[in-house]
C-alpha cells in the first residue's frame, strides 16, 4: 500500500509505503495516516467498478475503513474559505 500526497504542480507525492499485513508496517502506515488527517488533511481510496470500469473514490477518515487490497490512499489539502462561521 502506498500513501500519497496530492501536491499541486507536482502530483501524487508518495508519503510512505508499506504491506499492512505486516505489524511494523502496519503501524508505521498507521502513524503516518494518522498525522496527515491531524494536519487535516482529506483522504480516499480510488476504487473501480471491474464490470462497468467506473471509477471513484471513497472518502475515509480511519485506516480500518480501508478497503483489503487497496494499493494506494490519497490525501489532499481541504479547501480554504467557503462557508460562514458557524
Amino acid at each position: 500500500m502506498r500513501l500519497l500526497r496530492m501536491m499541486p504542480g507536482y502530483g501524487e507525492t508518495l508519503i510512505a509505503e508499506g504491506d499492512p499485513r505486516l505489524d511494523a508496517q502496519r503501524e508505521a502506515l498507521v502513524a503516518e495516516f494518522r498525522r496527515q488527517l491531524d494536519d487535516g488533511m482529506w483522504a480516499a481510496v480510488p476504487v473501480s467498478d471491474g464490470r462497468t470500469g467506473r471509477r471513484e473514490a471513497l472518502l475515509v477518515t480511519s485506516f480500518e475503513e480501508i478497503p483489503a487490497g487497496a494499493e494506494r490512499v490519497l490525501f489532499w489539502p481541504r479547501a480554504a474559505g467557503g462557508g460562514a462561521p458557524a
